[in-house]
């Protein structure tokens, strides 16, 4: 029997076809009545492996030259959506030459021919905006050279998907999707002849959503960076096009992007990438930057937490520390257990970081690179410090969380500190995890401490029956710190320190207290357009926690004769394609 989510599921597309079917006979579309700028970044490099017949999207890779984009066996769904969205048109935009415009133009009218009847995934109202902000940005260099009868049906389909945007989206979960199909109902309405009467309703529930789900300090309730991005990408779109065709966007909608600029610029590495929690990556090359000057929001955040996440910069350095609960309820389908990890970047080299999303890999990887161990944090006993529900209903989402995640930020004319704890492990252990971080100003070198409390006779007593569990052996404790990819690590000093040395010529030590075994173990990196997961070290402190107070002490600096400044000229390895 199938369970109450796959029934709404299958309604909800059969709904959506059905929509799709009479959108279709609705009045064409002729002509357009302005073109908004193309805004959006496609990959040279992408384009050109597509006119190859190299074929990669979420993870997967099929080599089919002169193959149909169409013809393609889709591996999973996300493999399908990422086809039906159209994304892929930037990086043959992006490439620009006559094959690629030609290879252009024929999977679009392929795609209407076969799919325009309401066939097919591609109909989801997010899927639909997506799809219509690329062929309305890229509609030139389809257009070029196209007769009248192949741009009256390229007219007609996009007329057909605007009825559909106008009808159906208010179906899509709130978040994401709802901002991708709103902002292209926006475009779709200034841009086309006879569809300027979608433009209001579509912006005041653009406006609408705005208020509902960005926060008063710009943040979403997934509080995923990448996420964050996107919707501030689509926002400052749809406000763009909106002032260049003569309406004002809504005052909800400039102030939602009034917040969320300054949140990105704290979520922003100091190599430009966002940092990577709660299933979000570090961004399309470019995007972030982009989205930032196309807003003219240049203000940053003078204190306080970003979307429950602290920053510390000093120098050339950037730590970033998830410094709340985790998401809850329904925003928690990606979430990971993740609280009090951090993230260290020097100059254009991340160093310090957590395995990522792993969702293009599978289920098996996805549900790893949520657990604790797969972050720059500290597990006790192997268990995570948020656990998965345990109902079907569930399954997906972050149940036992911390209920209590305090901080305290502080700066001196020397350094920039961070203090935070969360109880994740009272309630089975009696300990709270406290982990204090402490950048200095010039950005050489972070000090931390991470310790394990029993904070009251409560948790003392929760923590004695531990130990009994355990015939006073000690709870076992590993802090982890995962290392990127392009870090070189080695034991050093005997054992009691790790070298770290970075592609730029830079070198780090790692130091900790004598009371922790120091050892390097392998880890994964969990980038999303890469073919598999890439192979990387990570750092890991071991121990017992075997009275009420247990502190761990630990360093990352340069040596005192590494240059302020180094002339970082190597390459960062980052490809997007075929690299595995």
């Amino acid at each position: 029997m199938p369970r109450k989510d796959e029934f709404s599921a299958r309604v909800t597309r059969l709904v959506n076809r059905f929509a799709a079917r009479r959108a279709a006979l609705s009045p064409p579309a002729t002509a357009f009545v302005s073109h908004p700028e193309p805004r959006t970044i496609g990959s040279f490099a992408r384009g050109r492996q597509l006119c190859a017949g190299n074929f990669q999207f979420n993870g997967s890779l099929i080599r089919q030259p002169d193959a149909s984009l169409w013809d393609l066996p889709a591996p999973d769904p996300t493999f399908a959506a990422e086809l039906h969205g159209f994304g892929w048109l930037d990086d043959l935009a992006a490439a620009g030459d006559r094959p690629a415009r030609q290879m252009a133009q024929v999977w679009l009218w392929e795609w209407i021919a076969r799919f325009g009847g309401g066939k097919g995934p591609g109909w989801t109202p997010d899927l639909a905006g997506r799809r219509m902000i690329r062929w309305i940005n890229h509609a030139i260099f389809l257009l070029a050279g196209q007769d009248r009868a192949q741009s009256d049906v390229f007219y007609r389909a996009l007329a057909q998907q605007t009825v559909f945007l106008s009808r159906r989206w208010h179906a899509t979960a709130p978040g994401l999707a709802r901002f991708e199909a709103l902002t292209g109902l926006v475009y779709a309405g200034l841009s086309l002849e006879g569809m300027s009467h979608h433009v209001t309703p579509a912006a005041t529930a653009l406006a609408r959503e705005c208020s509902h789900q960005i926060d008063a300090q710009g943040g979403i309730p997934t509080r995923n960076p990448e996420d964050l991005l996107e919707v501030f990408t689509l926002l400052t779109w749809a406000a763009v096009a909106l002032s260049e065709s003569g309406q004002s966007p809504k005052e909800a909608h400039w102030a939602a992007i009034e917040r969320i600029g300054p949140t990105l610029r704290a979520l922003r590495h100091a190599d430009g990438g966002l940092a990577r929690f709660h299933g979000g990556g570090r961004g399309l090359e470019g995007r972030l930057d982009a989205a930032l000057a196309a807003s003219g929001m240049k203000a940053r955040k003078s204190d306080g937490l970003a979307m429950g996440f602290a920053r510390l910069g000093g120098g050339r350095s950037s730590v970033i520390v998830d410094a709340s609960s985790p998401p809850s309820g329904d925003a928690s389908g990606s979430a990971h257990a993740s609280t009090l990890a951090f993230e260290l970047t020097s100059g254009r080299r991340p160093l310090i970081v957590n395995c990522g999303g792993g969702k293009s890999f599978g289920a098996d990887w996805r549900r790893a690179g949520r657990a604790t161990p797969s972050h720059s944090t500290l597990t006790l006993c192997g268990q995570s410090s948020s656990r998965l529900g345990a109902a079907a209903r569930d399954r997906d989402r972050l149940m036992a969380t911390p209920g209590a995640v305090p901080i305290r930020l502080s700066s001196t004319p020397d350094a920039h500190a961070f203090e935070g704890g969360h109880d994740g492990y009272v309630s089975g252990f009696g300990l709270t995890h406290v982990r204090k971080l402490e950048l200095t100003t010039d950005g050489r070198g972070l000090a931390g401490e991470d310790m394990l409390l029993a904070l009251d006779d409560a948790a003392k007593a929760r923590f004695d029956q531990a130990l009994d569990r355990v015939t006073l052996k000690g709870l076992d404790f590993d802090i982890r710190f995962h290392l990127h990819p392009d870090v070189d690590a080695a034991l050093d000093l005997g054992g009691s320190a790790v070298s770290l040395a970075l592609k730029s010529g830079e070198i780090w030590i790692f130091r900790a207290d004598r009371f922790a075994r120091l050892s390097i173990e392998p880890s994964v990196y969990l980038e999303k357009n890469r073919l598999k997961p890439r192979a990387t070290k990570q750092i890991v402190l071991s121990g017992r926690a075997m009275e009420y107070a247990t502190r761990t002490r630990w360093s990352l600096a340069k040596p005192a004769e590494t240059p302020i400044g180094v002339r970082d000229m190597a390459e960062d390895g980052r490809s997007p394609v075929t690299a595995t």
